[in-house]
Order: structure tokens, then C-alpha cells, then sequence
């Protein structure tokens, strides 16, 4: 059974697909935000260097409870496209599509976590 998101409820989104915390949730003003993200780098011992070297535009579509502040939930496909899934939280640097532009903002190095 798939649990319904805050954003779309039950409407399908696919799957490269995120949800994001406190940081940028802005009362749901995330939602249907574009982000382009790529893996930066580990942020634990375990996986010494977890990058794929590739990019994914993952769509947010779900709230992430206040225990993921300062991160972005991506989904297992979306995490697996950028990074070894046995990392679980890698370093990103991300840029948002702004009406289908992509733009870029300075400090953009956040924690991901794999949903």
C-alpha cells in the first residue's frame, strides 16, 4: 500500500522524487520544486567515496518530519542514480529549476538521506 504524500496525496509522481525538511518545506511552498542534485562526497567512514558522478532532478513531493532537519529524503531510485545506497546520507550540492531554468545558489552542500 503507498502512503500518500503532503503535497500530491495519492496523485503518482514517479520516482526520482523528494521530500524535504523544515529548511526548505516554507509551509509547502517546496512543493513541485525541481532540483537538480549531485553527490559531493561521504559524510561517514563506512562508504569512503559513494558518488556515481552523476546528476538527478528529483521533484519535491513529500514533507520530511522535523528529525531530518537541514536534509532532503530522496527516494531509493533517485539516491541509487547519484550514490551507492549502502552510503544511506551523502554530501550534495544542489540547484533548483526556477521556471525550467536551472539555477545555482552559493552553499548549497546539504546532508541527503536515503528514504
Amino acid at each position: 500500500m503507498r502512503a500518500a504524500s503532503a503535497c500530491f496525496g495519492f496523485q503518482e509522481q514517479g520516482t526520482m522524487i523528494a521530500a524535504a525538511s523544515d529548511v526548505f518545506w516554507n509551509g509547502g511552498a517546496a512543493c513541485g520544486k525541481r532540483l537538480a542534485v549531485t553527490c559531493t562526497g561521504a559524510t561517514n567512514q563506512g562508504v569512503p567515496q559513494p558518488c556515481t558522478g552523476r546528476s538527478v532532478t528529483v521533484k519535491i513531493v513529500d514533507y520530511c518530519p522535523a528529525g531530518c532537519r537541514g536534509t532532503i529524503d530522496l527516494s531509493q531510485e533517485a539516491f541509487a542514480a547519484i550514490a551507492n545506497p549502502d552510503a544511506g546520507k551523502i554530501l550534495v550540492e544542489y540547484h533548483e529549476f526556477i521556471h525550467d531554468k536551472l539555477c545555482s545558489f552559493a552553499g548549497s552542500k546539504i546532508k541527503i538521506r536515503m528514504a
